[in-house]
């Protein structure tokens, strides 16, 4: 394995749960209205220190798109999904922009998110913009 490289972000950050590592600005977020199957989800249109999985096609909640989920490189933790591509044009302000799982992340005062056990989405998406 070669050496690891990580940026360091500064400002009000969100960050790995599992490791600290730093994902996002809160000055990146484009919206707080999605939803995953854990709770809460916050669309960002840059984020770091993530790889991409495999791309695949998921039906959500606002139709057919083509994601690949985003792994911390640290810890290898999943903490959300990219959009490749949304099939639907109302839906194109989401291509190349990526989605973090409350659930799986810090908040810039480091508080926790947790899973809600009241939560039935079946698909992650945004439900509104």
């Amino acid at each position: 394995m070669g050496r690891l490289f990580v940026l360091t972000l500064e400002g009000k950050i969100y960050s790995c749960k599992h490791c600290g590592t730093h994902l996002a600005l809160s000055e990146n977020i484009v919206s707080k209205s999605f939803h995953c199957r854990h709770g809460k989800a916050y669309l960002f249109s840059k984020v770091v220190n993530v790889t991409s999985g495999e791309i695949e096609d998921r039906v959500m909640m606002t139709g057919m798109h083509t994601v690949a989920d985003i792994v911390c490189v640290c810890c290898g933790s999943i903490v959300g999904w990219k959009y490749e591509t949304a099939h639907e044009k109302s839906q194109k302000y989401k291509e190349g922009k990526s989605v973090l799982e409350r659930f799986k992340i810090c908040g810039p005062d480091g508080s926790h998110y947790w899973a809600s056990h009241d939560t039935h989405v079946v698909g992650s998406d945004a439900d509104d913009v």
